[in-house]
């Protein structure tokens, strides 16, 4: 089989020569960038896939000119590793404009709230905080969207108006159709406005599909994240031979922002907590964004059965790792128990957590 030309090459020289023809739409170079994705991480688009891809690629012409009608917003959904936020970046890559935002759903609504209580005393302090966030943005991608906290849920109508106004294109991405999110009992019901919302505004696509394409290599090869890993039970030897430190070093207050965390060791790029430190204690996602940019390794130890643990317990883990994994930081988790025993629990997101601490090298004996 010929090999095929250097990425960067080929993608420029087709969307060239795509762009050059006009009879055929400019949404044609979306299609051929994916399929030349596909063959090279070799595999085959599923159904579910290429039905995404032709929507995307339909919006590709009124996407490119100012006077056009603003067109749908695409909600994609479908369970983990099924290729969603394979499709949102290739979308994103492949779109021929320069304002395009892609942002993590975590990373983006903590700005947000953070925003907002910056510039509480404007007349609107979501108008000012987006015009801070996004500019002049006319594509904008939102990968992990999910929605725990009914007064995130009541802030999202807000959002979602305020992005069509500024007719902004949204591609969203969650491992949940509108319909199954906020599944709380309690709160459920107060959110369906922004369910109906989000269907009127969006076309809603499932991707499925038998293949998990997290574990592929290829996929695996181009993460730092993946190149981690999961110790247990945690010996001597295993730290060891993994240049681990010891598993009862002191405390030491470590300052994130304005406030006092907790953690055990800190040597230039490398940090390290107990599970206790950064999970059983009240930290946010913001704490993990802030410490993020100061650390590319992560060490945690004594990770629990997080069956024991308190749902908002669970919740911060699934955030921390969500962080962690969108801002490709190299873990080094350590439990006393296999991943599969540590990581049985209640919270909804602990499947997408699963597959994605699931992709760190296995240590045990």
């Amino acid at each position: 089989m010929a090999a095929l030309p250097p990425k960067k090459s080929w993608f420029k020289s087709r969307l060239g020569k795509a762009l050059g023809r006009r009879h055929l739409g400019r949404g044609v170079h979306i299609t051929e960038y994916f399929q030349h994705k596909a063959r090279e991480q070799g595999f085959t688009l599923s159904h579910g896939q290429q039905q995404v891809i032709d929507s995307m690629a339909e919006r590709v012409e009124p996407l490119l000119q100012e006077d056009a009608a603003l067109p749908r917003s695409l909600y994609l959904y479908g369970a983990v590793g099924r290729g969603k936020s394979w499709l949102l970046d290739g979308f994103f890559q492949a779109m021929p404009i320069t304002r395009k935002r892609r942002l993590h759903f975590h990373d983006f609504f903590a700005r947000l709230h953070e925003g907002m209580f910056r510039h509480r005393e404007q007349a609107d302090a979501l108008e000012t905080t987006l015009d801070e966030l996004l500019g002049d943005c006319r594509v904008l991608c939102f990968d992990e969207f999910h929605v725990h906290d009914i007064g995130d849920a009541m802030l999202l109508t807000r959002l979602f108006k305020a992005l069509d106004a500024r007719g902004i294109f949204l591609v969203v991405t969650s491992n949940y159709a509108p319909e199954g999110l906020l599944p709380n009992p309690l709160y459920h019901e107060r959110f369906l406005p922004v369910i109906r919302l989000m269907n009127a505004q969006m076309q809603v696509m499932e991707v499925g599909g038998a293949q998990d394409y997290r574990a592929l290599p290829s996929a695996a090869s181009e993460q730092r994240f993946t190149q981690g890993h999961y110790v247990w039970p945690g010996t001597p030897e295993q730290r060891r031979a993994l240049d681990l430190p010891p598993a009862d070093l002191p405390p030491f207050p470590l300052a994130v922002g304005k406030r006092q965390l907790r953690a055990r060791m800190s040597h230039e790029r490398t940090i390290r907590f107990d599970f206790d430190d950064i999970c059983e204690q009240p930290t946010a996602v913001m704490d993990y964004l802030d410490l993020s940019g100061r650390f590319d390794t992560w060490i945690i130890d004594h990770l629990p059965l997080l069956d024991d643990c308190s749902i908002a317990v669970q919740q911060r883990f699934i955030n921390l790792i969500d962080v962690l994994y969108d801002q490709d930081k190299r873990l080094m988790l350590i439990s006393e128990r296999p991943l599969a025993e540590s990581l049985a629990g209640q919270a909804i997101d602990l499947a997408r957590t699963r597959s994605r601490l699931g992709q760190l090298k296995q240590n045990h004996p």
